[in-house]
Order: structure tokens, then sequence, then C-alpha cells
């Protein structure tokens, strides 16, 4: 068996579950292995009834008082039955779990795990873990890792199928010599990877993380070196003209406002570039709102006024529809034709995009990655901007950029990286900091509540229905899974529907639909066809609805602040004033320093900067940022160190380094 062999190759999977595993992109064996941990339970010492918290997870040993009541509702079917000590009592709630009136028995003692919290005059338990005393102390002798999961796959799968390949997790071959990594104090990857999936000890797993951690930032940073080998200093082949330049003006005075200081400072840099002897490789780095698309939108028009084509791609399909919507509008005006190309353009039409851009017949081509297939020909690209640059890999950046013989390129990035951080990732791009907000935007107003307080959210944000605003609420999860305490889009939407009624119009968004599916969603939110719309971090990137005025995130504390602060930016886009709401379920008094750092500022950079003081070197699991760079377990604020450490070794060892040794995944700035 092999790294390369299908996941079908393990021993127990079969068509059906290899479906599932597919579910969450593991095809090989190779992807399983590399399939990390997204958190790890250590089982405590179980408490007496009377000394838990609420909003803390715990082990309590009790024995059943009740027989075991089901009862339905619309939707659920709901098991429940009281436990007690000789300090107090709890409810256990279950959901769809029926079965239980065969295994739970009144007078049996168990071990229950789980997160109270208080429920009327009782305390409850939701859908706790439970095992026999003698079970559960064995558990206590082993960390137990928690895969990321999807409906039918359960973490003991992942957890079994793993362990059948892991005799071929620590011969993973190690791109770094032996004597590169004594210098550096890192364990062999092979290693790493198997304390990740089996950890013996906290401090062991700890340096595993860093030493897998490291590997991702060597591998993203071997490519960059590549990629900035391979432009430097490239001749200008698609030189602006005068003329173009000259026009600028019209192009500016047209706008309903007028550019920050900021942005002039970026379109005076992109001029410069453009009008120089050689090709540009710039970033534009905003905050959330900042105005960098008007920024790219004065690029796009310099290059046509001077005869070429522009391409504008983005990762996801509702952003390209709004981009083009958007461009066509403004450029309308001055006979800059404008074209959409995803991938849910028919045969047909397609056919008929690639002829017209061949022919010159299309200025700007605003897309997906359907804008670097093959079949895409351009006459003479002259300009390739990319939005939300940290979703498209390297190699689809050279992909783009061939398709016109080294046009220029301009990055566009909302991710508030640390300035000493984002010299080691853009290392081969120039940068340009759009550091203002446009004038009259209104502050967002911030708070930090805890569980409490959701019934008074849910009545501030139907008296903001009512003037007529909409609203965004964030969950973590799509759907209900192993770990009980996180909030999941699809139960969430349908107890929402249960609070409001008919009068408020409430659906769901995630990740797992189809395109189709979201730009419809999407478009009939900015629409007014939604009141509350119930999502996933999908809507962290690029959405645009001037009339949405609150957005309330759940589980804010399993968010990175930075990825706080990109959702955030979803309100906040018109002239009312927004609100954004961040529930803390866990209370802890680290949770509450990080999030007052959001209740205090809308800062990007300086959250930014305080996430990396925060974020210390134990603070390894939760929700990364996932909006920034999709590594599979490196964080660039938990692992900053290493990324330092690989950028390093970068410049010291590049000719030494095995890097054709170790499969990962693309890399991607």
């Amino acid at each position: 068996m092999n790294l390369s062999d299908s996941i079908v190759s393990v021993k127990g999977i079969g068509d059906k579950t290899a479906k599932l595993f597919a579910k969450l992109g593991i095809f090989t064996i190779d992807d399983l292995i590399r399939t990390y941990p997204r958190n790890y339970i250590e089982y405590s010492e179980p408490r007496r009834i009377k000394d838990i918290v609420p909003g803390e997870r715990c082990a309590i040993t009790a024995k059943v008082v009740t027989t075991v009541e089901v009862k339905k509702t619309r939707r659920l079917t709901i098991v429940s039955f009281s436990v007690s000590d000789t300090t107090g009592s709890v409810r256990m709630v279950f959901f769809n779990s029926t079965f239980l009136r065969s295994v739970i028995r009144k007078g049996d003692t168990y071990v229950f795990v789980g997160t109270p919290k208080v429920s009327g005059s009782f305390i409850a338990m939701e859908m706790p873990e439970y095992y026999p005393i003698y079970k559960y102390s064995q558990l206590r002798s082993v960390m137990q890792p928690v895969y990321p999961l999807t409906a039918g796959l359960t973490n003991n799968v992942i957890r079994k199928t793993i362990k059948e390949v892991s005799y071929l997790i620590e011969g993973l071959n190690d791109p770094l010599p032996d004597d590169i990594r004594s210098e550096y104090g890192l364990m062999p990857l092979g290693r790493a990877a198997f304390n990740v999936h089996f950890p013996r000890d906290m401090e062991e797993l700890k340096e595993s993380i860093r030493r897998l951690a490291f590997d991702e930032f060597l591998h993203f940073l071997y490519d960059i070196k590549t990629l900035r080998d391979s432009n430097v200093r490239q001749e200008n082949l698609h030189m602006v003209s005068d003329e173009a330049v000259s026009l600028l003006g019209d192009f500016f005075n047209a706008l309903p406002f007028n550019l920050t200081k900021g942005q002039m400072d970026a379109v005076n840099d992109i001029k410069a570039d453009m009008t120089g002897a050689f090709t540009m490789n710039r970033l534009i780095q905003g905050d959330v709102g900042s105005g960098k698309t008007v920024v790219a939108e004065a690029a796009l028009f310099l290059t046509v006024k001077s005869g070429y084509q522009g391409a504008l791609m983005v990762p996801t399909e509702v952003l390209a529809r709004q981009h083009f919507n958007d461009l066509s509008k403004t450029f309308s005006a001055f006979g800059i034709k404008v074209e959409l190309l995803t991938g849910n353009n028919t045969a047909k039409e397609k056919r008929e995009i690639y002829e017209r851009l061949k022919e010159g017949d299309i200025d700007i081509l605003v897309g997906t990655h359907a804008l670097i297939q093959d079949k895409t020909e351009y006459k003479n690209l002259g300009l390739a901007v990319i939005d939300e640059q940290h979703r498209f890999g390297v190699n689809q950046r050279k992909k783009l950029s061939a398709k016109g013989g080294s046009p220029h390129t301009l990055i566009m990035s909302a991710t508030p990286i640390p300035r000493t951080l984002a010299i080691i990732i853009y290392a081969d791009l120039d940068i340009s900091v759009i550091n203002e907000m446009p004038k009259g935007r209104k502050k967002i107003k911030n708070c930090v509540v805890d569980t409490s307080y959701r019934k008074t959210a849910y009545k501030f944000i139907y008296d903001e229905i009512k003037k007529g605003h909409q609203a965004y609420i964030i969950c973590p999860m799509i759907e209900e899974g192993e770990q009980t305490d996180i909030e999941n889009v699809i139960d969430y939407s349908y107890g929402l529907s249960d609070h409001f009624g008919k009068e408020v119009r409430i659906e769901y968004l995630h990740g797992k639909l189809t395109e189709d599916e979201k730009s419809g969603i999407m478009k009939k939110f900015t629409d007014g066809g939604i009141d509350i719309l119930v999502s996933t971090t999908v809507i962290e990137v690029g959405i645009n609805n001037p009339n949405a005025t609150v957005i309330m995130i759940e589980n804010s504390e399993r968010f990175g602040l930075a990825q706080l602060h990109q959702l955030r930016g979803r309100v906040g886009r018109g002239n009312a004033q927004s609100y954004a709401i961040f529930i803390d379920t866990k209370q802890s008094k680290e949770s509450k320093e990080r999030l007052s750092v959001l209740e205090n500022s809308n800062d990007g950079f300086f959250i930014a900067k305080e996430d990396l003081r925060l974020r210390g070197p134990g603070d390894f699991f939760g929700i990364r940022q996932s909006g920034e760079m999709p590594f599979n377990i490196a964080d660039i604020y938990n692992h900053a160190d290493m990324l330092k450490m690989a950028q390093e070794v970068i410049i010291k060892y590049s000719d030494r380094l095995n890097m054709s040794s170790v499969t990962v995944n693309e890399t991607t700035i």
C-alpha cells in the first residue's frame, strides 16, 4: 500500500464510506494522513454536580433516576432523562436518539461528559457522551483526537481508518537533511505526523504541530521563491499609454464619491508600475470596506484604454457575478465591454465568449477558475487582477499570467496581516496599503455577550428587520457533528424559524450547496427576499449587501480575531448604522480578553497585531483562520515563529532541500 493509493484500498472502506470521505476532500491515503484533528479531548476527573460550571465542558458520575422520556416535535424527537449524585441533578437531553430507551435504564450509573447549560430552573446537558465507569477510566489515559466530520462519518471511523495505515506515517520522506533538522531543533516529519494522530503527551504534541506547520510553510515559501525567481524584473510588454493616463481623470469624475488619500496613493503606485520598464506585480492590501475594488477598476481602465484586455479572477461565482454587475455599470459610459465567465455558463455561451475574447471583442473578462482553462484564449491580456488572492494557488496565478505573455498582475487582499509577516508571505510582490476608510461610513457598533443575551439579540434583529433592514447569523458548522456544543447552520435555521414564525423570512447558506443554489440564495438576499441569512463563514469573502445592518456570530470564541473582523465587514457597507453581536459561549478569561479587542476596535491591522499577541503557543486548535490561507495545520498567527524559521531555511539552504519528496496540497498565495 502506498500514500498515493485510493482510500478504498484501506481495510473496511467501501464505496459508500469513500464517498463520505470525499466530502471532506479525502481521496487518497496521503489525503487521509494529512487530515489533521481539529482539536483534542482530554477526559478529566469527574466533578460533583454542585461543582459544574455552565458553559464549561466537564464529566460527572451520576445515577439515572428517571425513566427515559420520548417527545416528538415538528422536526425532532427529543429523548430525555434525569441523573443525580448526592449533590444535585442534571437533565440529559438527546435528539433523534430513540434507541436510548433500550440502552439507558433507571438505576444505572454512568460517567456523562458534555457542556452543561442553564435551562429554565434546571441544568441540562444536550447530547452528552456517556460511558460505563470502567470504560471512562481507560479513556482518561489517552488524548482523543477530534477530526472534521460530515453527516454519516463519525470521529471513530476516521480514527480507525488512520490507525489501519499508521505504519505508513512514520515512513514519510523528510525534505530536511538530518543536519539542518538538528540545527533548528525539529523532529522528523514522519514522527511529527504520527504524534498528531496518536499523541502521547501535550508537550510532544506541541512540538509535532510546530514541525508540521514548519513543513507547510517551507513548501509555501519554496513555491513563492520559485515564482519570484521566474518573475524577476521582466520587461514591461504592456506599457500604459499617456493618453490612457490623461483619461483617468474622466473615470474619477464619473464616480459618485472622491477617492481617499490611501486609494490615490495606490493608484499612483499602479500608474508608476504600468508605465515603468518592468512588469507590475503588486499587492493592494486594505481593510474590509477600504475601497480596494475602485483601485482595481482604475487599473483595468488604464489597461483597456491602452489597447489591452483585462481579467478579474475571484474564488466564487457569487463574488464573480457581483463584480461583473458592478464593473458593467461603472464602465458602460466609457464603451468598455465586460463579460462574465464561470463554470455555470452553458457550453454554447462559453464557445461564444471564447470566440469573442480571442477576437478582442471583450475588454474585461470576470470569472472564477474558468479564466485559466486551456480553452480561454485572450487576444492581448495586459492585466490580471486577482481578488481574495489567498484563495488561489501559485500554479493558478502562473497559468493566468501565462495567458497574456507576462501581463501586469494586481492582487487584492482584505486579510489584515501584520507587516512583519506580510513581507515574508508576499515576498515576490510590491505592496500598497490602504489604511483609511471612505468618508461617510459609520463605525460598526460591537458587543460581546454570553448565550443568555440570545433572546435579546433576536428582539434587536427583529426591530432592525421592521425598519426594512436585514441580518446575518453565522454558525461554525453546517450540520450537527460530535461536538454538540457548537451551533450548526441547518438546525439553527429551523430553530430560528420556530422562534420567529412565518413573519420573518429565514434561509441558510453553506459551502456544500451547489454554485447555482448559493448564487440564488445570495441574489435573493441582496434583492431583499430574505430577512435573516443563517450561514457558515462562506459569506466572509466580498459579499456586498448595503441593506444588511446586523451580524450575529455564534461560538465567536472558536474563530480567530482576523476572521471575525472579516465576517463583521459584511455589515456597515451602507449609510445606516450597523451592529455586530459576538456570542461567547465559553466565557473563559482568555476568550473574554480576545473578543474584547473586537468589541473595542474596528481597525483590522490593529486586530491582526493583537491576534498575533494573544494567540499564544498553547492555542493550537479550534477553527483556524480559514479566510487567510488554507494550510492543513499551519496558522500564520499561532505559528509565526515557524514561518520565520522556514524563511531562514529557504534563504540559507534552498539548494539542499528535497522538496519533491513530500506530497502536499497546491501552495496558495
